[in-house]
């Protein structure tokens, strides 16, 4: 059985441990013979990578492990490079986040302004870090699951035409799908979707068995129509607090979805149809960055130090020799982590993909890819979030039809808004790039796109292209 080499970019990511831990697990399923961790940030990176030693060294000991910042180490005879990077780190996350706030605008990572100003970093990044793969491993698929992902794919697309092994995905959906299909009791494995949108703004049309071709959409929608108030209830118990933003976040959808009863929306929509909600959410002093710096950044490094200090997992509290090549199952994500179990369901959505990628399965996952049809009264350009079959040589998506014309202006808005951002960042464009700020719907005004932009260029320095 052949063996493969994976390298992960943001190795000091606090995703990393659980996509390591997963990789463990699936050991039968997904056989590897090299691990390597890349970051420029050394210092997360030697955190996590610390915790890898120990934990390859104790379940999975012919395995080569690293971690370096060294590009030819980390790209030469790879089969996978799976990205997940930050461009200008955390500090410029918190930037992205808060600097809206200032103006009375929604400040996120990767809707709205935050967004457009994260994708004009992450573009020259991502476009370097391609390039660098390329350079030492030709045919090495690339899954990049980097936000803002729909603006990474509008550029990669046009920057790299006939490179066919870069994906780019998004587990966003699938958690949507995880909150919904236990109440009326079904699994994930049980069905394949119908979805179309651009990343982060999507809905699910379908939600068909695998073996009967039944649509278990109208059944969702009409039990939460039944039973609103008693799901409405139990999402609200899963509140633990005013800053427990996903739980929030999962409320506030399942409103959305009452508002809006003929199809599953992406959580992300509610940037864009609720914005005067989604702006109370947070304010500048606690944005999400905030949760993550007090919460997951702290619990996961925390774990990482525990167990390079002691040396060990296996006979201490952090073992995981039980799930070592458990019967694994898209239905339990969580069970993959013992990092953290709220909603990581990430590294299971990528190993799903990689799995019908190494197996010619020919499954359906969604990936962001060029309409070209797929949605015919939308643009042919577009980088469309929809269903694909996934094989050994070639992604081939699920033909749509025409969508609807709510959520036709909806994507013609916001793709014009990514479409100007690529043009301003490869162009160098001072005037695309206020035309791309002043499309969104988020912001939506010349002078606030204006004073945007002006702080945007002052906290990231030499991050932030000249436009002229």
């Amino acid at each position: 059985m052949k063996k493969y080499s994976v390298v992960i970019c943001g190795g000091g990511s606090t995703y990393t441990p659980d996509m390591m831990e997963l990789l463990c697990m699936m050991q039968n399923d997904f056989p590897l013979r090299k691990v390597i961790l890349y970051d420029i940030y050394s210092e997360r990176q030697e955190v996590v990578g610390k915790f890898g030693e120990v934990m390859f060294k104790e379940y999975y000991p012919d395995l080569e492990f690293f971690y370096t910042t060294d590009k030819r180490k980390a790209f030469e005879d790879i089969d996978f490079a799976f990205v997940q990077i930050r461009a200008g780190g955390l500090k410029q996350r918190n930037n992205d986040e808060k600097i809206p706030y200032e103006f009375d605008c929604i400040g996120q990572e990767t809707c709205g302004p935050g967004g457009l100003a994260y994708g004009v970093r992450s573009v020259i990044q991502m476009v370097d870090l391609i390039k660098d793969i390329r350079t030492y491993s030709k045919d090495s698929w690339i899954i990049n699951y980097s936000n803002p992902a729909a603006i990474v794919a509008e550029a990669t697309k046009r920057i790299f035409p006939s490179d066919k092994k870069i994906v780019n995905i998004c587990d966003m959906p699938t958690s949507v799908l995880d909150a919904y299909l236990p109440l009326i009791g079904v699994k994930r494995s049980q069905i394949y979707p119908r979805y179309f949108g651009l990343n982060h703004f999507g809905w699910f049309t379908g939600l068909y068995d695998k073996e009967t071709g039944h649509d278990y959409l109208p059944d969702l929608l009409k039990y939460v129509e039944e039973n609103y108030d008693e799901i409405h209830e139990m999402f609200k118990k899963k509140i633990k607090d005013k800053n427990d933003h996903w739980a929030i976040t999962f409320l506030d959808h399942l409103e959305m979805l009452h508002d809006f009863p003929y199809s599953l929306p992406n959580t992300y929509n509610l940037y864009y149809l609720y914005p005067d909600r989604t702006l109370k959410h947070y304010n500048i002093h606690h944005t999400r960055y905030d949760e993550v710096m007090n919460g997951r950044e702290v619990m996961v490094f925390d774990y990482c130090r525990k167990i390079a200090e002691l040396g060990r997992m296996k006979g201490t509290e952090f073992d995981i020799s039980s799930k070592i090549n458990p019967d694994y199952t898209v239905d339990n994500p969580q069970a993959s982590s013992t990092v953290y179990a709220d909603n990581d369901v990430h590294a299971s959505y990528l190993v799903e993909l990689v799995l019908s990628i190494i197996n010619n399965a020919n499954e359906i996952a969604l990936v962001m890819i060029k309409n070209d049809g797929i949605c015919q009264n939308l643009d042919s350009e577009m980088m469309l979030e929809v269903s694909c079959r996934i094989g050994k040589e070639e992604i081939v998506p699920l033909h749509y039809g025409s969508v609807p014309a709510f959520e036709k202006g909806l994507l013609e808005n916001q793709y014009a808004c990514e479409k100007l951002l690529v043009d301003a960042i490869l162009e160098k464009d001072a005037l695309k790039l206020r035309q791309a700020f002043t499309e969104n719907r988020i912001v939506r005004d010349g002078d606030l796109a204006k004073k945007l932009i002006s702080r945007f260029i002052e906290v990231n320095k030499d991050l932030w292209p000249t436009f002229k």
